[in-house]
């Protein structure tokens, strides 16, 4: 895997522009992109100049229905592609901020689920 340039012009544009009035939003750099948070808990990514937002099956329905692809990866050990429960922000959908505003709030739901079941098993394995 190649060395990865971040784009800090898209990064700012998203997050500042896209999604400043949306409080409690924050990123941090990773693996060659960044990943972003609401109050703590990741609902996108940006990797190479793209922008994701997590889906849960009814997010992933309404982002695959607008021409929507998730996010993979390979790796050397692991060539065969890696589906991620990311899904691309077309431009078109990031240009129109009410449809924008709807993709983001599934991706947020779906980031508080995942973050909610995660706090679930976490606390059934320290009662187990």
């Amino acid at each position: 895997m190649g060395r990865h340039i971040r784009d800090t012009g898209f990064h700012d544009y998203v997050v500042h522009d896209l999604l400043g009035t949306t409080p409690g939003i924050s990123s941090r750099a990773m693996f060659g992109g960044w990943g972003i948070y609401h109050d703590g808990a990741i609902f996108a990514i940006m990797v190479e100049g793209e922008f994701f937002l997590k889906a849960d099956d009814e997010g992933r329905r309404v982002f695959e229905a607008q021409g929507s692809r998730p996010f993979t990866y390979t790796t050397r050990t692991r060539p065969k592609p890696v589906a991620m429960p990311y899904w691309l922000v077309p431009g078109e959908v990031m240009e129109d901020k009410d449809i924008f505003d709807g993709w983001v709030i599934h991706a947020l739901r779906a980031a508080a689920l995942d973050r909610s079941v995660r706090s679930t098993r976490i606390r059934r394995r320290s009662v187990e």
